[in-house]
């Protein structure tokens, strides 16, 4: 394809911290975030407008006149119709297993940990005590395969790593185990473990973590989790302290 001179977006990487504002004002699902930076994944993918412009809070992104291949619509829509049917890339891409999807839920964010007012709401007829600690989730997204092993919240973080019962099994789930972890859940029978594993073997080699509490349920299935985090953390090299939690289907600690 010839190239010609265009306005094309160009990213400060010194600048850019990895955040993924700029991800979803791109409709053309040009940027990606690749090893904590966004990228532009192909020329042929971004319009040159410049929608993204006004979503970095850090200013990494400014629009510059080079030398490109043209945009390619057709291209575009080829690409959109395949991220939401495959995390996969096409051919000359960046590699899938280092991407972070351009859907919204896969974006890092903070969240603010605050305790609830000691007030009673209504819903409906029923009044309903909310003299409880708020959430003790402090970050998004908490899903093993959409998070990026270089994500701010796993830098030096005590990590909790959930199956995806847990919370649903053990009431106080977040006073007891959430509050000042970091967290990652995943299901070992119904996900992908061989994805799984290559994810947990970077996130550990990356992040000197503090430690590590495994919690999963006393079922069968649920001990290929501890199988595969112990694996994963025997191949990765780190020294980090492992604490495993077994929770029984009644609510009980095992």
């Amino acid at each position: 394809m010839n190239k010609v001179v265009r306005k094309i977006i160009k990213i400060d990487e010194d600048k850019c911290d990895g955040c993924g504002l700029c991800i979803p004002s791109c409709e053309e699902g040009a940027l990606q975030i690749v090893d904590g930076k966004a990228r532009l994944v192909k020329d042929i993918y971004c319009d040159g407008l410049g929608n993204c412009l006004g979503e970095c809070p850090q200013d990494a992104i400014e629009l510059i006149e080079r030398e490109a291949e043209p945009f390619d619509e057709k291209a575009v829509e080829e690409r959109l119709e395949k991220l939401q049917h495959s995390e996969n890339t096409a051919e000359g891409e960046l590699p899938a297993e280092n991407l972070v999807s351009c859907c919204g839920g896969s974006l890092e964010r903070t969240l603010q940990v605050q305790e609830k007012a000691h007030n009673q709401h209504a819903t409906g007829n029923a009044a309903v005590d909310t003299n409880t600690p708020e959430a003790e989730l402090s970050h998004w997204p908490v899903q093993l395969h959409l998070v990026n092993p270089q994500a701010r919240f796993l830098k030096n973080a005590d990590l909790l790593i959930a199956a995806d019962c847990v919370p649903f099994a053990y009431a106080d789930f977040h006073r007891t185990f959430l509050a000042e972890r970091s967290l990652l859940i995943g299901c070992p029978k119904l996900d992908d473990v061989d994805a799984y594993h290559k994810k947990l073997v970077e996130i550990f080699k990356q992040n000197d973590l503090k430690s590590i509490t495994l919690a999963h349920m006393e079922v069968g299935c649920c001990f290929g989790l501890s199988r595969l985090v112990k694996s994963a953390l025997q191949e990765s090299g780190a020294n980090t302290p492992l604490e495993e939690i077994i929770v029984g289907v009644d609510g009980s600690i095992k």
